[in-house]
């Protein structure tokens, strides 16, 4: 067991006054107790990552506490957090957390974060008026049930990797929500409440077992919906989906993690005749022979096939050889041109594709689309 003391935070602070210490960090300490904490009344940022926590009591007295990480430890309960009033961000991801029912009176929360959990049921949100992020990926979490009935002030949610099996109607509460976060959980219809969360730009829905167009039209109501992910669901193996859901969600920029332009383009692909050439000297264009070469376009080696060629006087072969230098000179300028354009061509070519990887950047959802990985907002 290894315990935090008030010496040690007065040191690393380079303080005397524990009234002075309002920020602190103590990760990969292998901390066990931090109990000393209660005495730093004026304490507002705790960063607690990787240790040895298997209790929060010891923090009960710090009520001016607003933002803390305890992430990555050793907790089963959340005990002794209901006495940090004030906290704004609560970041207790990657522990043993089988519940999350003390968080409930933290009326000021703005950031919920407890991923990679043992909680099975989300608790009451009714008195956190504040409450924009939610993150409760990999917990078996099996419904959402009622308990966003009047959590109104929600932007992000995450509920990747658990194990709810419908997107019950409490959702149409949630009418601030931006970015809904369902992969890898056994969902089968989208109900018709989906329609009121009317700001939602960032839908993933990856990796579930929607099966049916008709399950996916109440997209259409969802007019800001920038980004979707259907990736690993039946109705993904479809190749006309791109097209469909373009059309019936106009706004959309992203579809299963690529630019929708391009999705469309993928489900269209097919030969273009207007570039093949047939064995039998077929121009597939207009299905047309091709042009017979004509004399002047036989080899110099060719045999003449006049049988009497006639005596030319050395002028006339002076001119004939400028000529043919001539022509010469002009088909070596003819093939230059020709060079020319298709470096011109194959420039404007890499630039589109240069252009087109950009937008993918620009564009790129975020690393949980479609894989339930940590969430990248910025709290």
């Amino acid at each position: 067991m290894k315990a935090l003391t008030s010496k040690q935070v007065l040191q690393e602070t380079d303080t005397s006054d524990p009234n002075a210490v309002t920020s602190l960090t103590f990760t990969h300490r292998a901390l066990s107790d931090v109990s000393c904490l209660a005495e730093f009344m004026k304490l507002e940022r705790l960063d607690l990552t990787f240790n040895n926590l298997s209790s929060l009591e010891g923090l009960k007295p710090c009520v001016n506490l607003k933002w803390l990480s305890v992430k990555q430890n050793k907790l089963r309960s959340l005990k002794g957090i209901e006495g940090c009033i004030c906290l704004t961000v609560l970041n207790a991801g990657s522990n043993m957390l089988q519940s999350m029912d003390e968080v409930s009176n933290l009326v000021r929360l703005r950031a919920l974060i407890l991923n990679d959990n043992e909680i099975v049921s989300i608790c009451r949100l009714d008195h956190m008026k504040e409450l924009n992020t939610i993150v409760l990926s990999r917990n078996p979490i099996s419904k959402i049930g009622e308990s966003l009935g009047k959590a109104n002030s929600i932007t992000k949610l995450s509920l990747s990797n658990c194990k709810i099996q419908g997107i019950d109607s409490s959702i149409k509460y949630c009418t601030e929500l931006r970015e809904l976060r369902l992969s890898h959980n056994e969902i089968r219809v989208l109900p018709s409440e989906l329609a009121r969360n009317t700001k939602l730009q960032n839908l993933d829905l990856g990796n579930n077992m929607i099966m049916r167009w008709s399950d996916l039209k109440i997209l259409s109501s969802l007019t800001n919906l920038k980004n979707l992910n259907l990736v690993g669901n039946p109705i993904a193996e479809k190749d006309v989906l791109a097209k469909k859901i373009k059309n019936l969600v106009p706004s959309l920029q992203i579809f299963n993690a690529r630019p929708i332009d391009k999705a469309n383009k993928n489900t269209t692909a097919g030969t273009d005749d207007n570039v093949l050439v047939g064995a039998g000297g077929i121009d597939k264009k207009k299905g047309q022979k091709m042009k017979k070469p004509t004399n002047t376009d036989k080899d110099e080696n060719t045999p003449s096939t006049d049988p009497k060629p006639k005596r030319k006087s050395r002028d006339k072969l002076v001119t004939e050889d400028e000529t043919a230098i001539k022509s010469k000179i002009d088909d070596m300028a003819n093939e230059n041109r020709n060079e020319k354009k298709e470096d011109d061509t194959m420039r404007k070519k890499k630039k589109k594709v240069k252009s087109g990887s950009l937008a993918v950047k620009l564009l790129s959802p975020e690393p949980e689309v479609g894989l339930g990985g940590p969430s990248a907002w910025d709290l």
